[in-house]
C-alpha cells in the first residue's frame, strides 16, 4: 500500500511507497502524521547501544519545507483513467455502464471544431455512443447529455489516480471532495 505524501498545509502532493516514506522519516522530514501506523520497518543493530533502528510509517505523512508551486495548480491533469473514475464509467449520452475497454473520451465540442481537451469539454461515451455522435455537437446529433462535465478538485484527483486506498486515507480525502462530487454517490 502506498503513503499519501502531504505538505506541511495539508495539501495532498503524491502517492509514495513506504521506502519512500521511511527516506523522509529517516531524515527528519516528517512534520506530522495522520491515520494509523501502516508499516514498521526495521534497520541494523547500533553498535553503541545495541539497538535495533525502527521506522513506523504511517499512512498519510505531513513533509516539513515550503510548499511547492505545483501544489498550487488548479486543474489537474487529465488522463482517460481519471476521466473514466470521475464518470463511473457511465456513458453520458446512453447511461450505460461499461467495462473500461468499451469507452472512450468524447469531447463534447469536438477538437476538430475548436473542442478543448479539458476535463469541462470531455465526458465518458461508450464506444457506440461515440461513433454515433461522430464530429457532431450532440444537439446536432439529437442526443442529450445525461451528466455535465466538472474538474476535480486536487483531493479528488489524488482518488481519481486509482490506487488501493487506506480507509484512513479516503476518509482524510474525502472530507476536501466537495459534496456535488460524484465520487459521494
Amino acid at each position: 500500500m502506498d503513503v499519501l505524501q502531504l505538505d506541511v498545509s495539508g495539501r495532498p502532493q503524491a502517492w509514495i511507497t513506504a521506502r519512500d516514506a521511511a527516506v523522509i522519516y529517516a531524515s527528519d522530514g516528517v512534520a506530522w502524521t495522520l491515520g494509523d501506523p501502516m508499516q514498521v520497518l526495521r534497520g541494523g543493530i547500533q553498535r553503541t547501544t545495541g539497538r535495533q533502528s525502527v521506522i513506523t510509517v504511517h499512512s498519510i505523512i505531513a513533509v516539513r519545507g515550503a510548499v511547492p508551486s505545483r501544489a498550487w495548480r488548479q486543474t489537474p491533469a487529465l488522463s482517460n483513467q481519471k476521466l473514466f473514475v470521475r464518470d463511473r464509467q457511465v456513458c453520458a449520452y446512453c447511461g450505460g455502464h461499461f467495462h473500461i475497454d468499451d469507452l472512450t473520451r468524447e469531447h463534447i465540442v469536438p477538437t476538430s471544431r475548436g473542442g478543448a481537451d479539458s476535463w469541462m469539454n470531455c465526458i465518458t461515451a461508450c464506444k457506440a455512443c461515440n461513433g454515433r455522435k461522430g464530429n457532431r455537437l450532440p444537439e446536432e446529433a439529437r442526443m442529450t447529455l445525461m451528466y455535465l462535465p466538472y474538474v476535480p478538485n486536487l483531493h479528488e484527483d489524488m482518488i481519481l489516480r486509482g490506487r488501493r486506498i487506506l480507509a484512513d486515507q479516503m476518509e482524510f480525502l474525502m472530507a476536501s471532495v466537495p459534496r456535488s462530487s460524484r465520487l459521494h454517490t
